[in-house]
């Protein structure tokens, strides 16, 4: 077995393109592994850096209250911090932590029009994306792998070599096996060494790190298979190539663009944007509604408030953020049907993984790296029920007008609720592998049928 690999390895050494696309490969992974953790640490860095900015906020609002007031002054300017901190392994694809806030400030006004103000970006700055491992492992490594295996048979065709290698003992299948193997190998390795000392470096876990290196494999496996499955044909190198980029050009751009395309016009889904101007909308229009009737409205599903004391003549802040809850309460149902849409559409990429391998490998590392839409939905809920949180310790001194001071401020509540852990993305990485292995047994196949005739 040694001799082999020696000799592969030595017709490997001589070839410039082979080694050259090696090296190269090697260095494009680590690039992205590093710039992927240099945009870790920047938004880590920016959370860190908020927090001390924001407690000063915090206080300049609770020295107004150092002798007592009204909770509704409290509730309006005090605004609370929450944070979504990349996990561990974000550095891999940073997904939606690139369009998405994972920083948001929060009073206890109306929630809906402030959680979705992070939409009012540019999408034009979006557009490229970030350069991440996912990025290099998805659309960079199938090009290097064509380079190494276009001219598998092709080359020894056209070298005239091609009948004497197959009338010898130990050729067919197990040669251009052995030979697209080793290639494979080599550049499974360019990818996953660097991916190994940055997991030393940046610790990810056991399980992340198996997920992430299965999905290369498997990834490189079917690319591998591609290739070989094309170099069975009576074609030139430079019909070799020519095919593998078109099927590079399909399978990775044109085919998920077309399938994200059927997928939005078949479950159209509004805009954030959207909900929050219906939100708006609802609560501006309370202003010019009949107070009573707005706090009847409020009592129908908070009745524990409804024996308060009915409204004075002039303001009062319990008409105030019952309209502002009464506005999020209109638009619930579009919030749910929101997501719902979203978890839907979700629901079908991942499906779309088992028809498009390089879609499987993207949703694999996303859901490895909690970078994903899942991960920015369980955000937004964590930053929902603080919300309530905010809201109900509020409320019994807004609605009973009970006096403010600075032993009450001190227990306001703080966002401190864990992220939760997000599940192994099991189906998406048995996709990946089934791609591999029904490829390398059609590219088995396809070479025992390679004859000296050809």
């Amino acid at each position: 077995m040694m001799r082999w690999i020696a000799h592969e390895w030595r017709l490997v050494g001589r070839s410039r393109l082979c080694l050259s696309a090696l090296v190269l490969l090697c260095l494009l992974s680590a690039v992205s592994l590093w710039s992927g953790a240099r945009e870790v640490a920047r938004q880590q860095a920016h959370i860190a850096r908020l927090a001390p900015v924001h407690e000063q906020d915090v206080q300049a609002v609770a020295r107004r209250f150092a002798r007592g007031g009204d909770a509704g002054y409290a509730a309006y300017y005090t605004f609370y911090d929450t944070q979504d901190p990349p996990s561990d392994a974000a550095f891999l694809a940073l997904g939606l932590r690139d369009v998405a806030p994972y920083v948001l400030r929060v009073r206890a006004l109306g929630l809906q029009a402030q959680l979705y103000e992070g939409e009012t970006f540019n999408p034009e700055l979006a557009l490229a994306g970030r350069f991440d491992f996912a990025f290099v492992l998805v659309y960079l490594a199938p090009l290097f792998i064509i380079a190494l295996l276009h001219d598998l048979v092709s080359g020894e065709r056209q070298a005239g070599r091609l009948r004497m290698l197959l009338a010898m003992p130990g050729a067919g299948t197990r040669l251009w096996l052995r030979r697209a193997g080793l290639r494979t190998a080599l550049a499974i390795a360019s990818m996953s060494l660097p991916l190994l000392l940055a997991a030393a470096v940046l610790p990810i876990g056991v399980p992340v790190l198996a997920g992430a290196l299965a999905a290369v494999v498997a990834y490189a496996a079917f690319w591998c298979a591609v290739c070989v499955l094309v170099a069975t044909r009576p074609w030139g190198s430079t019909a070799h190539a020519t095919a593998l980029m078109g099927c590079w050009v399909v399978l990775t751009l044109v085919l998920p663009a077309l399938a994200q395309m059927a997928i939005a016009r078949a479950i159209p889904v509004d805009q954030g944007v959207d909900l929050m101007l219906a939100q708006r909308q609802n609560v501006h229009g309370a202003w010019d509604q009949p107070r009573d009737a707005t706090l009847q409205r409020f009592f129908e599903t908070h009745p524990e408030w409804k024996h308060t004391a009915p409204l004075p003549e002039r303001f009062h802040w319990k008409w105030y953020y019952a309209f502002q809850q009464l506005g999020d309460e209109s638009v619930a149902p579009a919030v749910d049907a929101y997501r719902a849409g979203l978890a839907r559409r979700q629901d079908w990429t991942g499906r779309l993984g088992w028809l498009l391998p390089g879609v499987a490998v993207q949703t694999t590392l996303h859901a490895l790296a909690q970078t994903d839409l899942p991960a920015q939905l369980r955000y937004q809920e964590r930053i929902e029920a603080f919300h309530r949180e905010v809201r109900e310790f509020y409320y019994p001194y807004v609605f009973n007008e009970r006096p403010f001071g600075p032993e009450d401020f001190a227990k306001r509540p703080r966002f401190s609720a864990p992220a939760p852990g997000a599940p192994w993305p099991v189906l998406p990485l048995l996709a990946c592998l089934a791609w591999g292995l029904c490829m390398a047994g059609m590219a088995a196949r396809a070479l025992r049928r390679l004859a000296p005739a050809d």
